[in-house]
């Protein structure tokens, strides 16, 4: 690490950044100031170290990774930065010279509005994993003025709000306008042919926008190694027509400026409408074109216009199918830019590509209008036309004359409104192909891409997802960290596989206690922000039950509040029979125009309403619905857990990763054998798991013959909970507000089949109770989720990435 990390020239340097870099010389600074003056003094020393690193890169003349994604949830930076440099003594007595507290300061950073859920937060645990073994992996992704929303809850519903989270500045960042790139959308293609013959192909009358980058510092755990997520903004080539100004027509003169910083204006425009669907094209497009140009002009520099060894020096990782525009990209600029002839950039572009897929909900494998790909980016769509075209070739020559199955492969199927399949130009155009969970990857080959893997027998593989246990163990819960360290030593914040050293502490009674202790020092400060948050009360002896993720359909909400409707009756016919006081908390944002998954918010909301202001059933139930809910306050959720809530429909979830981090914190999970579910069952056992629901193929065999009625007819308790919906008991003020909730899962072609998994829930509900009761037997089972969770940290999941896909060396 960099020199100049006593408390003295820190303290120094903070004040100096006070009084200089925010010019308040002579003034009472704010708390914030403060904050982003020891962000500025931290940045200066991880770029001095991101300088020493890249060189180092440089001169072992290594392969690189290039990990593309529209979303980096990192969540504040201060206290990651911190603890990676290992300066948490020296910065805490820096800041206190100066007269603050640091946990004070702490609190001033805002959560980057860079990402939504699990997709962006994979990335950033990611990148913190790369840095801290030392890979040479850069990050790239767009710097979104606004994120997704601010959610509030009024009278139950969501509202939205802007995410300002630019308001007051990003002290992280670091421009780089020399760096910046030329983005081309729409113009016309014209093919011109020298006097050999050869074709050149030209773009006129683009709509140019411009790329230009803002770099943060992404530092490896205390190993002076710090790697760069390059975040891309988007700008006019002239952001001001002054002859339109002159002549007095003053919107039109800001009109070009508008149109191109609307790139990266919002984090996941609404796509419900034509322009949303544009304008998320528009922001894929522009991610993948910029990273491409930045990496071939750090290529040219070393090696000039030869792109012999361009696939043995860098690999892309594709987030998802958003960056798949990367992959045609790719072959334009180097054909068109550079001259190679189409074999040679197609074996290039394969050999480069690498895509992870993140789904298996068919709706979700983005698909775009070959009409609205066309207007937007006319040369790239001539590149996807003939890749389709040559790979239908390959398809023939495998399977001549079945047209049906050439149809069901091909990347733009026939048709008058036919549309690109990204995922299929994803598998088509890349080497490797990764599920994120062992079931995932199975149902990938067997089912959602079955002709591929007979087509491309080894390209498809599994990567299950981790989560960087510095953050989320070491970081998030410091007492927990702290017990850990003293029983086992420090090793496992470096090799998570030294967890296993905590399970025989399990039997140990005095181990126990102490166990317990750390965890209702968490429970406790839960409660507090609950209640400063939501307005409910609850003991933190209780059972705290915790579902906190994406609101979406497919991971069944809607399941856990039927169960707490459930629990709500039995309290008011008396029946406390094996019950024990339960705490519910569920968080987690809607998407904008998903109108079903906010008509679940309002329904969670309501519910709680009812339960906690019923005198009889408040005594044993409390439930909340947690507004706005992001990676910081999951900081404070997370350790705090007894329960983990993983209850989606099997086969829907790739993976998962707040399983993840619940069980490093010592939740126990009750779950589906869903996603990473099945590993972390297969981790803990059946006696500290509890396991429930149909499995994937108990779901598809039920599906031919799905009668949620005939379930419902013949279950007492489903059917009071059904009927409690249906009478309006939640809802008493708005007659009829939850009726297309109730058809949903009444109806026979429910996709989430949440009908058939109620009294399975209920009885792993019932056992879960049952079990709290026994307190040495959950603090047992506890520590053991705790012991085998080393395998789910994204260090293991980095390695294999590296090994396997990325070929790639840690630069010592």
């Amino acid at each position: 690490m960099s020199s100049n990390l006593d408390t003295e020239s820190l303290a120094k340097d903070i004040r100096h950044h006070i009084d200089v870099t925010l010019g308040q010389v002579g003034r009472n600074e704010s708390a914030h100031a403060a904050f982003k003056a020891l962000c500025y003094t931290l940045r200066d020393r991880l770029f001095q170290d991101a300088i020493k690193t890249r060189q180092k890169v440089a001169d072992a003349g290594v392969k690189r990774t290039h990990y593309l994604s529209l979303e980096f949830l990192m969540g504040r930076l201060l206290t990651n930065a911190v603890s990676n440099m290992h300066l948490e003594t020296e910065v805490a007595d820096a800041m206190r010279a100066l007269g603050y507290r640091l946990e004070d300061i702490v609190e001033e950073e805002t959560d980057p509005g860079l990402g939504n859920g699990g997709l962006g937060r994979l990335a950033a645990c990611f990148l913190d994993s790369c840095a801290s073994l030392k890979l040479p992996v850069t990050g790239h992704g767009i710097r979104y003025r606004y994120g997704m929303f601010e959610q509030n809850i009024e009278n139950g519903y969501q509202t939205e709000m802007p995410d300002m989270w630019l308001q007051k500045g990003f002290p992280w960042e670091m421009k780089r306008p020399e760096r910046a790139r030329r983005i081309r959308f729409h113009g016309h293609v014209e093919h011109i042919y020298d006097d050999s013959g050869r074709v050149h192909v030209k773009l006129h009358n683009s709509e140019d926008v411009i790329a230009v980058p803002y770099d943060i510092p992404v530092p490896g755990y205390r190993n002076d190694h710090v790697n760069v997520l390059r975040l891309w903004s988007a700008k006019a080539p002239e952001g001001f027509d002054l002859n339109a100004f002159n002549a007095g027509d003053y919107q039109f003169s800001v009109v070009a400026k508008n149109q191109a910083e609307e790139i990266s204006m919002v984090l996941y425009p609404n796509d419900s409408t034509e322009a949303g669907k544009l304008l998320r094209l528009r922001q894929q497009y522009f991610l993948s074109s910029a990273s491409l140009q930045d990496v071939i002009e750090a290529w040219i520099a070393k090696h000039g216009e030869n792109f012999d060894g361009f696939a043995e020096g860098n690999c892309f990782q594709l987030n998802d199918t958003h960056p798949i525009c990367a992959i045609p990209e790719l072959m334009r600029l180097l054909m068109d830019e550079y001259g190679l002839e189409w074999d040679k950039a197609w074996s290039i572009t394969r050999r480069s590509m690498a895509y992870t897929n993140h789904t298996l909900l068919p709706e979700a494998l983005e698909q775009w209008p070959v009409k609205m790909f066309e207007y937007l980016l006319p040369r790239v769509m001539e590149i996807v036309r003939e890749i389709d075209r040559r790979f239908r070739l390959e398809l023939e020559a495998h399977y001549p004359g079945n047209l049906d199955r050439i149809e069901h492969l091909a990347i733009i199927p026939r048709g008058d409104n036919s549309q690109i399949r990204m995922a299929h130009l994803g598998v088509v155009g890349s080497f490797s192909v990764n599920g994120v969970a062992e079931l995932h990857s199975m149902l990938l080959r067997r089912e959602l891409f079955s002709d591929f893997n007979q087509l491309y027998p080894n390209r498809i593989n599994n990567k299950t997802n981790g989560v960087t246990h510095r953050r989320w163990l070491l970081q998030c819960n410091p007492s927990l960290s702290a017990l850990i360290t003293d029983t086992i030593g420090e090793g496992w914040v470096d090799d998570t596989t030294q967890l296993a050293q905590l399970a025989p502490y399990a039997d140990d009674a005095a181990f126990r206690q102490r166990w317990f202790d750390a965890r209702m020092g968490n429970k406790q400060q839960l409660a507090a922000l609950v209640q400063k948050r939501c307005g409910v009360e609850f003991d933190p002896a209780w059972l705290v039950d915790i579902q906190v993720k994406r609101i979406h359909e497919y991971k069944r909400q809607l399941l856990n509040v039927l169960h707490i409707i459930h629990l709500y009756d039995r309290l008011l016919r008396g029946d406390t029979d094996g019950m024990t006081p339960r705490f519910v908390l569920i968080g987690g944002k809607a998407a904008s125009g998903y109108w079903i998954a906010k008509l679940i918010i309002k329904l969670i909301n309501n519910v709680a309403g009812t339960v906690n202001g019923n005198p009889i059933a408040s005594k044993w139930l409390r439930v909340a619905c947690f507004p706005n809910y992001g990676v910081s306050s999951m900081e404070r959720i997370c350790p705090a857990a007894d329960l983990s809530e993983q209850i989606s429909t099997a086969g829907k979830e790739a993976s998962g990763t707040g399983n993840m981090k619940f069980m490093m914190n010592g939740a126990l999970t009750i779950g589906t054998m869903d996603g990473a579910n099945i590993e972390i069952h297969e981790a803990v056992g059946d006696e500290h798991f509890f396991r429930f629901g149909l499995d994937t193929p108990g779901v598809k065999q039920m599906r031919e013959q799905y009668d949620p009625a005939s379930i419902v007819t013949a279950d007492a308790d489903l059917s009071r909970v059904i009927e409690l919906l249906g009478t309006d008991h939640f809802s008493a003020s708005e007659p009829g507000l939850f009726r297309p909730l109730i058809d949903g899962i009444m109806s026979p072609t429910d996709p989430w089949m949440t009908v058939a998994d109620f009294a399975s829930y209920c009885e792993a509900q019932r056992k879960v109770s049952a079990y709290f009761l026994d307190q040495d037997s959950w603090l047992r089972s506890s520590i053991l989720n705790s012991a085998h969770s080393g395998r789910f940290s994204s260090d293991r999941t980095i390695r294999e990435y590296a090994d396997d896909i990325w070929k790639i060396k840690p630069c010592d």
